[in-house]
Formats: C-alpha cells, structure tokens, sequence
C-alpha cells in the first residue's frame, strides 16, 4: 500500500528526530526474516532503549538530507530491504541488540551505522562496536581497576595486624598469661 505524501512527511519527520535523538543509529539487511523475528527483535529492542525501523531507504536518505550533521553523510550503502535502529542513550547498544539477535536469526547482517555526528562506519567496525562490553560493565571494570590498590593495601595492613595479633597471643602465652 502507497504512502501518502502526507504520511511519507510524517514519517521523515519522525526519522529526522530519532536521528537527531540519536547517538548511534545502526543499518542492517533483514530480508529473509520472519515478521515474527522482527516483532520479537522490537521487543527486545525496546528493553533496552533501542528503537527499531522499517522504513524505505528513499524516506530515510530525506530525513538524513533534512539534518544538518547528516546531511553530508555517505548513503550509498543504503540499499535493499533495511531496518534502522536508534539509541539516545547508549552507543553500543544497538550493534549489541542486533549482534546477539542475528546469532539466532543469520539473516540479519550489519550494513553499517551513523554516529551522531553523522560520520558513517561500515560493517566491520559495527561488528567490533558490537562485541565491546556493556557500558555498566566498562564502568564497573574501570571501578574495580581503581579499587584494586586500595584493595590491596587494606588486604596488606589487615593481614600485618592478625599476624602481629597472633604474635603477642603467642608471646602472651608462653609467658603464662592469659590471652
């Protein structure tokens, strides 16, 4: 069923403000995907901040012309059957969604992705984006490497006070007194 030019308006217009939202916005071919799979990848999506398109190239290049930090961005890997899936939150979280869906649904495959400076990245660079850890599990890693001298110290004068405790149990002992 046709669009009409009042609905493609409206939906360039909803692509230009996820894009503007947008920290990161990834491209992947899904063709040979159930609607079935890509319902349960929206909901998975959703879970986690990421919001994911349907929508046709043609309206998607519109709405990256009509942004100032897209306009000058690189749109010839936009082909075929596409979805989009915006972040406002997390970089990384939409390459992670699509990586660990695609595990169990192979037809699924990185296009590529927008920053939000509009800069373009090709497959292969989402596909390392998409493997990196979490964001809370980078900051816990970066916590607990701080932590690790600190740690280590109070381990060090913790284990130096039993052993000096045991030493005057010890000399208390012999000497008969009770300790």
């Amino acid at each position: 069923m046709a669009l009409t030019k009042v609905k493609k308006d409206e939906v360039v217009a909803e692509i230009s403000a996820l894009l503007a939202d947008s920290k990161m916005t990834v491209v992947a071919k899904y063709q040979g995907t159930t609607v079935k799979a890509l319902q349960q990848l929206r909901r998975e999506a959703k879970a986690n901040g990421t919001k994911v398109k349907v929508v046709k190239n043609r309206l998607v290049i519109k709405a990256l012309q009509a942004n100032d930090s897209y306009k000058n961005s690189d749109v010839a890997g936009l082909n075929g059957m596409l979805l989009y899936a915006f972040n406002g939150v997390d970089e990384v979280a939409p390459a992670q969604i699509l990586h660990s869906f695609a595990k169990a649904n192979p037809s699924i495959e990185f296009v590529g992705a927008f920053d939000a400076s509009g800069h373009f990245m090709g497959a292969d660079d989402v596909k390392a984006l998409a493997t990196l850890p979490s964001k809370n599990d980078l900051i816990a890693q970066v916590v607990a490497t701080l932590l690790s001298p600190v740690n280590d110290v109070t381990n060090a004068l913790s284990g130096n006070l039993h052993a000096l405790l045991d030493g005057v149990d010890r000399v208390l002992h012999l000497a008969g007194q009770p300790g």
